[in-house]
């Protein structure tokens, strides 16, 4: 695919995806929902990849969601305005609704990541953010809602008087606030966060991959079960897991006294 809206690397395990529209705050099109629905799909597809580090160019802004110029044309042309999910959008399934995604995705934050973008952010799984970053949630104040998740994860992710207050009123939240309601994991000035975010990449990179896609999927599946349910639910990434080499592989290195070699094969 030719990317136009977005840069797409991978180094030693590690997609680099970078939202690239500085221009507009790396303001999300139909097209870069395209293009990001391609890297999903290869992220997916690639088993050499181990995890996603998700960030938005430019020194102003991770992103600060939908390009509202584009939605107010598509709303001069007649076009239904969207509700909750990316069904029937370009770009379907998003990252916000694609659930079944088995890698962790770091999100590099910094500058604004509003509306859609802090949806983004609440859909990683790690986040790590500059001492600049802001988020909100400001839909309520255009007349629309946080469709792309933000209605659902904020109460889960925040105490809910918390999170009620900032989706009603699209208060915005500095990153102080975000880390003492553990929001992101790390908060760091700029000239900090590459070497932050490098640091939760290699730790990543040594985890063994079905292990770190199996506990992905289980934690993220149970989180509404009974606990009892949860421990005798079937999580296919974890069939995969213990059937593995790697289920093995990682207790004989440790015997042995060398780094593991991860192959991701069954025995």
């Amino acid at each position: 695919m030719n990317y136009t809206r977005v840069r797409y690397e991978k180094k030693d395990h590690v997609a680099y995806v970078t939202m690239d529209r500085p221009e507009v705050l790396n303001a999300m099109d139909r097209q870069m929902h395209e293009e990001l629905a391609g890297i999903w799909d290869d992220v997916e597809a690639d088993d050499e990849i181990r995890v996603v580090v998700l960030t938005g160019a430019g020194n102003r802004a991770f992103t600060v969601g939908q390009d509202l110029k584009e939605r107010a044309q598509r709303n001069d042309a007649g076009e239904e305005e969207s509700t909750f999910s990316s069904r029937g959008q370009a770009g379907h399934p998003r990252l916000t609704d694609r659930f079944t995604l088995c890698k962790p995705v770091v999100a590099r934050v910094h500058g604004y990541a509003l509306g859609g973008g802090f949806e983004l952010v609440l859909a990683c799984d790690i986040v790590i953010a500059s001492t600049e970053a802001v988020f909100g949630l400001p839909e309520v104040q255009l007349g629309l809602i946080p469709g792309a998740g933000g209605v659902f994860r904020l109460p889960r992710q925040l105490p809910q008087k918390v999170a009620m207050g900032y989706l009603l009123t699209g208060r915005r939240m500095d990153a102080a606030t975000a880390l003492r309601y553990g929001l992101v994991n790390e908060v760091v000035p700029l000239d900090e966060l590459d070497q932050c975010v490098a640091g939760w990449t290699d730790s990543l990179v040594r985890a063994a991959p079905l292990s770190v896609r199996a506990i992905k999927q289980a934690a993220l599946r149970s989180l509404d079960l009974p606990l009892e349910e949860a421990f005798t639910a079937t999580y296919p990434w974890e069939e995969r897991r213990r059937r593995s080499k790697d289920a093995v592989e990682g207790v004989r290195a440790f015997t042995e006294k060398r780094d593991p070699v991860w192959t991701g094969q069954y025995m």
